[in-house]
């Protein structure tokens, strides 16, 4: 055993000095398993800095803010500047539309039409360039990325590896992420990277075929939560690292969710709505998730049960567009998710 080694003794003062030093090291770590990295944040398109812990308390408030121009399900939505872009989805005699909807606050307008009308898409901004990705349509999953012009116009933009219809997109940094999907035969469990004109590659896997899950990016991560694998709905929480490559599970939803909205908001990731695996189980529970942990927390409630709701997040509120009622109703509200007081 290594005798211990004579050290000098110190003054009160130089105690006192390295005491106060401690105390705001401690303080500037702050606790263990949470995160205060800063990241550039790209949350269903819009691009944010995340350099805090997420805030004390996840509750959020729900307003109307507005109406769409008609009711739809299941858009492909992309935050584009301090607004969204809604595209394609479903009306409410479930026929694929091609509307392309420009949402800022509480107003909601067509600026332009999809090459076809197309449900199921998945959409997200990289930098000033959004784009529409897969979607389907007659059972068939398209493959075509296209290029969604400030005026609403399309422009082809490159292809996916496979068609991917019930899929989902994030983004970080200058990369999109595709998420799971169907290929209108096959389900997927690929997550596929592309840079606005460059090729299209798989760059993980999932750990099973998904379609339909909530997806939001929270820093420097992608969470994936819920969905659906075959026709089973799932309560896995995923968190997809692009730095590694890895996807892991994180944590497990309360019940087995699919056909929810997925968005990010003060540090947090968020389940908005969906159902159980079957149609009439429309939840309005909306959940937050600790990106970290994988803990989760009840945070509010829909003004109603809504599966199929599309939502992109912007600076310090979240907006959530249309959705289906366990009626089977589709709806045409522009609900705000801001922090409760």
């Amino acid at each position: 055993m290594r005798s211990p080694a004579v050290r000098p003794r110190r003054s009160r003062a130089a105690l006192a000095v390295l005491a106060l030093g401690v105390t705001a090291a401690l303080a500037a770590c702050g606790s263990s398993g949470t995160s205060s990295t800063t990241a550039a944040a790209t949350t269903g398109a819009h691009t944010t800095t995340s350099a805090q812990r997420p805030a004390p308390s996840p509750r959020v408030a729900v307003t109307v803010a507005g109406r769409m121009p008609a009711p739809v399900q299941m858009p492909a939505v992309a935050v584009r500047g301090d607004g969204l872009l809604a595209m394609g989805g479903l009306n409410a005699a479930d026929g694929s539309v091609s509307d392309i909807v420009s949402v800022h606050g509480g107003r909601a307008r067509v600026i332009g039409r999809l090459p076809v009308p197309l449900h199921d898409a998945a959409a997200t901004t990289v930098g000033t360039v959004t784009l529409f990705l897969g979607g389907g349509d007659a059972g068939t999953g398209s493959a075509t990325i296209l290029r969604v012009l400030p005026t609403g116009a399309t422009r082809p933009a490159g292809q996916l590896p496979s068609g991917a219809s019930d899929a989902a997109a994030a983004t970080i940094g200058s990369t999109a992420y595709v998420i799971g999907g169907y290929t209108g035969t096959v389900p997927l469990r690929s997550i596929t990277a592309l840079k606005p004109g460059g090729t299209a590659r798989e760059v993980a896997t999932l750990p099973r075929p998904l379609r339909y899950a909530a997806v939001a990016t929270v820093g420097n991560a992608i969470i994936i939560a819920g969905g659906t694998s075959g026709t089973t709905a799932r309560r896995e929480i995923l968190r997809f690292d692009p730095a590694t490559g890895t996807v892991r599970t994180i944590g497990l939803l309360p019940a087995a969710t699919t056909h929810a909205a997925g968005a990010a908001l003060g540090g947090r990731f968020y389940v908005i709505g969906g159902r159980g695996g079957v149609l009439g189980t429309q939840r309005a529970a909306i959940l937050a998730i600790d990106p970290q942990t994988g803990r989760v927390t009840h945070a509010g409630r829909l003004p109603v049960a809504l599966s199929d709701l599309s939502a992109g997040s912007l600076p310090g509120h979240i907006v959530a567009v249309g959705g289906r009622d366990p009626a089977g109703g589709v709806h045409d509200a522009i609900l705000d998710l801001r922090p409760a007081a």
